[in-house]
């Protein structure tokens, strides 16, 4: 239809003419209520952004104190609970590069101490003077956890 009878059929209807895809040949257009079409994809917007996943951040040396380490494992797992992903490096400094298998030990304990709510997405890998572990929550983990939280607070 020509778009003069598009307007036409829109007006009749109390609707906009929106065009869809402007580089069709011939351009595509629908009749719909705009503010309605405008919100609704706002809507899905955010809904996409809550959907994504943040990378935390946490970084140890490889001879962190018992006590502050188990404030990380608290911080980590608080993360992995919100759904987020955290990525663990210990930095190694002057003669500490020596001895890397000092800071692994660190970074496996600090993962088997997670392994309940974690899988490990990348393992640790010395790159330069850190040593950098990926971990991602468990699939399902997080929604027992928010069912759970739900159930308890009718």
């Amino acid at each position: 239809m020509t778009s003069r009878q598009a307007l036409a059929a829109a007006r009749d209807a109390e609707l906009d003419l929106v065009m869809v895809a402007q580089n069709a040949n011939p351009p595509v257009c629908k009749i719909i209520d705009h503010g309605k079409h405008k919100y609704e994809q706002e809507k899905r917007e955010k809904e996409n952004k809550r959907k994504t996943q943040e990378v935390k951040g946490i970084k140890m040396r490889p001879h962190i104190a018992e006590h502050d380490l188990n404030t990380l494992l608290r911080n980590a797992r608080k993360f992995l609970e919100d759904g987020d992903k955290v990525r663990v490096a210990c930095q190694f400094r002057a003669r500490e590069l020596a001895h890397p298998e000092i800071g692994r030990k660190k970074m496996e304990h600090f993962a088997a101490q997670l392994a309940d709510i974690s899988i490990i997405d990348k393992e640790a890998k010395l790159e330069n003077r850190l040593m950098i572990m990926v971990l991602s929550p468990k699939p399902g983990s997080q929604s027992q956890k928010k069912n759970n939280a739900e159930n308890q607070n009718p």
